[in-house]
Parts: structure tokens; sequence; C-alpha cells
């Protein structure tokens, strides 16, 4: 598969939060951690579960700076 994303960063699943329509995976990535909300069908479709050995692919049209 390609992607056009060149930001991706392999990450551990620590946790997966589900609401009643979306859900909130947290990730750590070499002791970071990073956060995403995706629908819980993505969730059950890609089985995501702690543990899992996931690529975060980053692709954004805003970056924040602070300092």
């Amino acid at each position: 598969m390609k992607i056009s994303g060149r930001n991706k960063l392999q990450a551990t699943v620590k946790e997966v939060i589900k609401g009643a329509v979306m859900a909130k995976v947290v990730m750590d990535y070499k002791g970071d951690e990073l956060v995403s909300v995706i629908t819980v069908d993505s969730v059950e479709d890609l089985d995501l579960k702690p543990g899992d050995k996931v690529t975060a692919l980053v692709k954004s049209t805003e970056m924040m700076v602070i300092k």
C-alpha cells in the first residue's frame, strides 16, 4: 500500500476508550504519548487493543508551536 503521508510514527497502543460513536486511541511513541480520535467502527475493523504495534500517520494543515 502506498500513501502520501510522510510522517509515519511506529507506536504501541496503550489504551482504547470507546464512546458511542468515536473512540480515543492512546499510543506510546518513544516515551511520548500520541492521541487519536477515530470512529468505533475503525477501532473494531482494525481490532485495536493495548499492546498492538501500529503506525500513526500525521497529516495536518496546521501546526502549533509553544515555548
